[in-house]
């Protein structure tokens, strides 16, 4: 079994946030794929289950911990499933990237985000990651508010434009492993320059 976590905060309130960006992808994998969300409450996430191409089981998950517990949620997911970290496949948003770059990395430290430090705690860091820039926002706003407030318009396009891409490279992650070619295909993706009327 594979397993794709979407990182992010339950509620309404932050339904379009920065900080949801990996709700939104595994959202998106849900919609393709024709899986149901359905509340867990003794692992508290919302989970989806799907078949990947290769007939290999997929689970979804939105931890419902909020984001700087996600690994409290995620490690007995995991668990319970007989699985390794290396099954597991987390997304998350990034303030360090500008807005919509991609960048899968197949392990390694938390750079500064709280929610892949917490499942670092709890699992160790060989799992993979995709990261989805969000920018730091105006010079000299809090990251906080950043992440939980609401991009400017052009960033918000951008990154709008990365969750498709981003659900692409997940899907053809946990299907083929972090080769060069998905590397090649996916890492450092951008958006395009929007196009300036002459």
């Amino acid at each position: 079994m594979k397993l794709i976590a979407g990182l992010g905060n339950p509620g309404r309130d932050y339904e379009r946030t920065p900080h949801n960006a990996g709700f939104r992808v595994v959202d998106l994998l849900a919609e393709r794929l024709r899986a149901d969300w359905k509340t867990v409450r003794s692992f508290n996430s919302a989970l989806a289950r799907a078949t990947l191409e290769n007939g290999e089981p997929l689970l979804l998950a939105k931890p419902l911990t909020y984001m700087n517990r996600s690994g409290g949620a995620l490690a007995p997911l995991l668990r319970y499933h007989n699985g390794e970290p290396g099954d597991l496949l987390v997304i998350v948003d990034d303030v360090n990237l500008p807005p919509g770059r991609i960048r899968i990395r197949p392990n390694g430290t938390a750079g500064g985000h709280n929610g892949l430090e917490d499942i670092i705690q709890c699992l160790g860091p060989l799992f993979p990651r995709i990261r989805l820039g969000v920018g730091r926002g105006a010079p000299g706003r809090d990251l906080a508010n950043h992440v939980l407030g609401l991009l400017h318009p052009a960033d918000q396009a951008a990154l709008d434009a990365a969750i498709p891409v981003a659900a692409d490279a997940a899907l053809a992650l946990v299907q083929h492993g972090v080769t060069q070619d998905l590397l090649t295909r996916f890492n450092g993706w951008l958006p395009p320059e929007p196009e300036t009327q002459p």
